[in-house]
């Protein structure tokens, strides 16, 4: 005689996830929590250590490269961990209906180094709604005739969004390249200039 034993509900896995996490927090084995959001330009991977937000990737990026690089980068003990998530998730909740213009939260640089990241560094000062260039933001990292390695950079940042890679345009006036497509690169754009 077979038996059948049902799969468990979506609610109790969700519960399980939970405690699993807590206790791996709880005992030091949680380095790295991640989750999925839902936003206006697409689902996001948020990704958080200790010492802040670490990753933020588009839908456009495979879900398995993105843990790889964590692991590789930062740390093996990785784990599906919403709750971990929840200040981040407001603060862009809130970014996303024009009621932020300034994030708070803390940033964990980890996936950036050397010049890479003063452009990154510099690219968080640009103000909420502002643009610069990436001659301005290579001159701003320190290094003014760098833009090209500037624009690698901001090709590569790991935290799109809350580091505003998107405020930074070409000399020329088009759009230029972004990690997560030039057309949600518009949408930001378009948001911040409604919400001033």
């Amino acid at each position: 005689m077979t038996m059948h034993i049902p799969a468990p509900s979506d609610e109790t896995m969700a519960r399980l996830r939970t405690d699993l996490a807590e206790r791996a927090a709880q005992r030091g084995l949680l380095d790295v929590a991640y989750a999925a959001v839902d936003s206006p330009v697409g689902p996001l991977t948020i990704s958080v250590t200790d010492r802040g937000v670490v990753r933020i990737a588009y839908d456009n990026e495979r879900l398995e490269d993105v843990l790889d690089e964590l692991a590789a980068k930062v740390s093996p003990r990785i784990l599906h961990a919403p709750a971990r998530l929840d200040p981040a998730r407001r603060e862009l909740d809130e970014y996303f209906a024009g009621q932020r213009t300034v994030f708070d939260l803390p940033l964990d640089w980890t996936l950036t180094r050397g010049f890479r990241r003063e452009v990154l560094k510099a690219t968080a000062r640009i103000p909420y709604a502002g643009t610069t260039t990436y001659n301005e933001i290579a001159a701003a990292a320190g290094s003014p005739r760098a833009f090209r390695a500037a624009g690698t950079a901001l090709a590569t940042n790991p935290i799109p969004i809350i580091v505003p890679c998107h405020r930074v345009l070409p000399a020329s006036g088009a759009i230029g390249g972004y990690r997560g497509g030039s057309t949600r690169k518009q949408q930001l754009l378009r948001l911040e200039s409604r919400q001033v």
